[in-house]
């Protein structure tokens, strides 16, 4: 090969991986819907100063929710973590290029 193609080649393979792959940015899609789950599970009313509303110690809203958050950014460390196999990782040789 010529050293213009070298470098050629050299040049596109900086640009065209990238360092999270189409599995991560799926995981990183569902953590962020679970994390908005767990947000959405701590909703509810308050209490005012007419009315106590004993829903504010729910086991759903005190327990339930902040444990599906986080579950959600524990899924999102891992997505950004997760590297597939190798297999798929490596590029095929560009016929084109030779």
């Amino acid at each position: 090969m010529s050293e213009e193609k070298i470098e050629k080649k050299i040049k596109r393979n900086e640009f065209d991986t990238l360092p999270l792959g189409r599995n991560n940015f799926k995981l990183m899609a569902v953590a962020g819907v679970i994390i908005v789950l767990g947000f959405l599970l701590m909703l509810g009313g308050s209490s005012t100063e007419e009315a106590f509303n004993p829903d504010i110690f729910s086991t759903r809203r005190i327990v339930v929710g902040p444990f599906i958050t986080f579950l959600g950014f524990v899924l999102m460390g891992v997505a950004v973590c997760f590297k597939p196999k190798s297999d798929s990782y490596q590029q095929q040789d560009n016929p084109a290029d030779k």
